[in-house]
């Protein structure tokens, strides 16, 4: 069970919560731009555009939860994290192809807001034993 002594800073929380709901809104921001990608998709690309599109409300939807209740979602950094990560690893290395400087710089960002929100929030406290049980240190935060 997580103590009042165990979580962070009320300012480090803040700041972390901030950072998610920041990259939550701006993936929501993604999903704007992709609905006229999918309007202007070429036959054999449409169904890949609306894949990435919709892609973009589950992404905006994890952040948004996460930032809500940031040690509360077992899991659900690690996933993010290890998708966006191999993204901009991915667009490294392709580097010469056509978005791979935009992808590596957008992905890059939310990597690095994600890992420093998930530092300041301490999101590796969610697999502490009864982290996702009753919490009454933060009940008042969490809500």
């Amino acid at each position: 069970m997580t103590t009042a002594a165990d979580l962070p800073a009320p300012w480090a929380d803040r700041t972390g919560r901030t950072l998610l709901a920041i990259d939550a809104l701006a993936t929501l921001g993604a999903f704007g731009q992709g609905i006229t990608r999918i309007a202007d998709a070429a036959d054999e690309q449409l169904l890949t555009e609306f894949w990435r599109t919709t892609a973009y409300i589950v992404f905006a939807g994890m952040w948004a939860l996460l930032a809500v209740a940031p040690r509360k979602q077992r899991g659900m950094w690690e996933l993010i994290l290890v998708q966006k990560i191999a993204v901009t690893l991915f667009a490294l290395v392709s580097i010469g192809k056509p978005e791979a400087v935009q992808t590596a710089v957008i992905d890059g960002f939310v990597v690095v807001t994600t890992v420093a929100a998930y530092v300041l929030c301490r999101g590796w406290y969610t697999w502490r034993p009864g982290a996702l049980g009753p919490d009454q240190a933060r009940n008042e935060v969490d809500r």
